[in-house]
């Protein structure tokens, strides 16, 4: 096909030229022009056929070599314990004074304090958020079916978030939750996010190890085909992907990091393409 395409660019490159000539050239009848006419027009096919066949050896050559080429994909994991950990929770107070459930909701957070305090947290790890007011309404329907709402006070809520490389005993705060509860705190506790600070030293790893991965491929199918790698053309590294182990967890195009588990298992693509002797 390739082939029949040249040709025919070629005879058409010739007929071309060759009409352009004839136009040329109707202004005289004599035989020695027209003989002229005749030559330069199969010189010119002539041209088009072996210009045809140049670039079909090179489109030949071209395709061949692209065809000689190995592209592997290696896999690099990590499994790891998250080092840092952080928590948060929230407190509220509801009155229909607002200065009167500010005053306890401030009472609320000094007796949180003195509690985290005592489980060894440090006052310069608390991070406290600004006070959050919203004012609160009951709707009722009369005898007539109208709908009427009626101020029921303020609702003030605080949160309180806590960062620390002490996984074990934010762990333990966030379980035993409780017993804020049991001194008479409206408190709601979330669930804790795992984090790993040394994240830039285990990417490196992994490249390192998908990239071994890929390029034993590689030489285990040469080898297997009777021949020998050549130059790496082109390497292409896919996104970290952060999972709890053993799970099934979808992986994401942008990449997965879970911050639920404190237990992780990371993982990372290289696809490596390379000439083949």
């Amino acid at each position: 096909k390739i082939v029949n395409k040249i040709l025919k660019f070629g005879t058409a490159f010739g007929i071309c030229i060759l009409h352009k000539f004839d136009y040329q050239l109707k202004s005289t009848k004599s035989t020695f022009h027209k003989m002229n006419k005749n030559i330069i027009a199969i010189a010119i096919a002539s041209l088009g056929f072996v210009i045809g066949l140049g670039i079909l050896g090179n489109a030949i050559k071209n395709r061949n070599k692209s065809e000689n080429t190995i592209s592997v994909t290696g896999l690099g994991t990590k499994k790891f314990t998250s080092d840092l950990i952080t928590w948060n929770g929230s407190f509220s107070r509801n009155d229909f004074e607002l200065k009167t459930a500010y005053d306890e909701l401030l009472n609320d957070r000094k007796v949180i304090e003195n509690y985290l305090i005592s489980k060894g947290i440090p006052k310069n790890e608390m991070v406290f958020s600004a006070v959050d007011i919203q004012k609160q309404f009951n709707y009722v329907s009369d005898s007539n079916g109208s709908s009427h709402q009626t101020f029921a006070g303020y609702q003030l809520t605080q949160s309180i978030s806590l960062e620390s490389k002490d996984v074990a005993k934010i762990e333990n705060l966030s379980r035993n939750i409780t017993e804020i509860i049991n001194l008479g705190i409206v408190f709601t506790s979330s669930k804790p996010n795992y984090f790993y600070t040394k994240l830039a030293e285990v990417k490196q790893e992994m490249i390192a190890n998908a990239t071994k991965d890929a390029k034993e491929r590689a030489e285990k199918i040469a080898e297997n085909a009777g021949s020998s790698l050549g130059n790496l053309k082109k390497a292409t590294m896919g996104v970290i992907q952060i999972t709890a182990p053993n799970s099934n967890e979808d992986f994401s195009y942008g990449g997965t990091y879970n911050t639920e588990s404190k237990e992780k298992e990371a993982s990372i693509t290289i696809k490596l393409e390379y000439e083949v002797d």
